[in-house]
């Protein structure tokens, strides 16, 4: 299985969004995470497509943009223009899943979906077929800097067979508390992305912090 880690640009220093851009892009990092957040679905707001089209301009590396807004469905599209190689949009905020799934595909992104702490991924058995992604939360959406919830492990588990019993090549993400303390068991549990925000971007020397979760 692969093992990939996302850095989350959320805990960039937004002042130097270029520096910290191109930091992960010479790093073994292979994707960047962006959370787009609208102060509704979550408390907090993060930031949108001028961000999104900064960042694209500054790296070459796949971007995986993770939409934590209401009505994804009226979005997902511009965001595939402004730069996403990847569109995730929660179980929980979409009202029409198959909708928005099309959406995506027919813009040219591939699909993600995700699911909060306390949604079983029971709920995306008959979805799975559907998408590339499930991105499972560890830690409640909206806030950085949070600790991973242990049960987290076993919902990985649980996705990783769900996945192998259908057949599929689905990719498990794993976003929430991350460091290189625990990627080795999150990778273990059968994820194939972590996401890693302040473990990265807080860390003493980023690009070594993204070689050891690798190794982990």
């Amino acid at each position: 299985m692969p093992r990939i880690v996302a850095p989350s640009m959320l805990s960039a220093d937004f002042g130097h969004l270029d520096r910290d851009t191109r930091m992960v892009g010479r790093s073994a990092a292979e994707w960047i995470h962006i959370d787009v957040m609208d102060g509704v679905f979550v408390p907090n707001i993060s930031f949108g497509f001028p961000v999104l089209k900064a960042i694209r301009k500054a790296s070459d590396k796949c971007l995986d943009v993770h939409l934590m807004i209401v009505e994804p469905e009226r979005y997902v599209e511009r965001f595939v223009e402004a730069g996403a190689d990847i569109v995730t949009f929660h179980y929980e905020a979409a009202r029409d899943i198959p909708a928005c799934i099309n959406l995506i595909r027919k813009a040219g992104a591939r699909v993600g979906i995700s699911v909060k702490p306390a949604t079983p991924v029971e709920v995306l058995r008959d979805i799975l077929p559907l998408v590339d992604m499930v991105l499972v939360m560890s830690v409640e959406p909206g806030f950085g800097g949070q600790a991973f919830i242990p049960a987290s492990l076993q919902k990985i588990a649980d996705l990783r067979a769900m996945v192998r019993r259908q057949g599929l090549d689905t990719l498990i993400e794993v976003d929430g508390g991350i460091s290189a303390r625990n990627a080795g068991a999150v990778f273990a549990a059968g994820a194939d992305v972590v996401v890693a925000g302040s473990s990265v971007f807080g860390a003493a020397d980023p690009e070594a912090e993204i070689v050891r979760m690798l190794e982990a």
